[in-house]
């Protein structure tokens, strides 16, 4: 089996990834890759890494943006922000954080609160081809219309073009953001914490996951967080029905921002 020979022969485990989304991914890949079957395809990325990584970009598609949910980051701002500002020092995990939209999303808020020089995000993905684009911080210019009216919907205080200008044929982000940023490859899946973590954010991942990847994933979560630290999850997304469900308070249950239990 495709999936089963990837994490055999790379370490890169999706046998946990709902069935209908990976079928659709696999399928896709098979027709980008000029691939007639499952098999040919496997055959193909067994023998060459870059059609390996090729496939990665099809396993693991990105679909992200600045600000995305805007009342997510209102609820972020109002309700758990106040609680961050208590502590001298924060530790912050993106996990499954693609390309980079959410992190620079949430480096902009932090400074907005005067929270970003006293801040370590760290920001995981399993894809490094999605970390390196994170790391340059260039998106598509004609995506700025939208990442604005997004930021200011959530509460922006300032002229969302202060945080980027017009390089490299896109839309460079200002760096001094991701000064306190360490970019890696993690995986949820198979790898472990981050200890003392006071917020993390993993948004529109788990939804690809079946039901006993993600009460790993909230195991991990919940081990990482430190006393009362936040969880905020997608709009689709919820601890509730998880084996963890009781070890977690809803803190913004519309916007799926929850605090961990005492």
């Amino acid at each position: 089996m495709l999936i089963e020979a990837v994490y055999l022969q790379y370490n890169y485990d999706f046998r946990d990834y709902t069935g209908a989304s990976q079928k659709r991914r696999v399928l896709h890949a098979l027709h980008e890759m000029n691939c007639p079957t499952i098999s040919a395809l496997q055959a193909k990325v067994m023998h060459d890494t870059a059609a390996f990584t090729q496939l990665l970009q099809y396993l693991t598609i990105p679909v992200t943006e600045m600000f995305r949910d805007p009342p997510f980051y209102g609820a972020l701002r109002d309700q758990v922000l106040p609680f961050l500002k208590t502590y001298p020092s924060l530790k912050i995990w993106v996990a499954g954080c693609s390309t980079g939209q959410e992190v620079y999303s949430m480096a902009i808020l932090l400074r907005e609160e005067g929270l970003l020089e006293r801040a370590i995000i760290y920001a995981t993905d399993i894809n490094p081809q999605s970390l390196e684009t994170a790391r340059r911080g260039v998106f598509p210019l004609e995506h700025m219309q939208l990442y604005t009216e997004n930021y200011q919907a959530a509460g922006g205080k300032t002229a969302f073009s202060d945080y980027y200008t017009a390089a490299y044929g896109g839309a460079r982000f200002d760096q001094s953001l991701m000064e306190n940023v360490t970019f890696a490859d993690h995986s949820l899946a198979t790898d472990s914490v981050f200890s003392e973590t006071h917020l993390i954010s993993c948004r529109n991942v788990m939804i690809y996951f079946n039901r006993k990847l993600q009460n790993r994933v909230f195991g991990l979560f919940h081990e990482s967080l430190c006393h009362r630290g936040f969880l905020a999850l997608g709009s689709k997304e919820s601890v509730d029905f998880s084996d963890y469900g009781g070890r977690f308070d809803a803190l913004a249950k519309r916007e799926r921002i929850f605090r961990k239990g005492t």
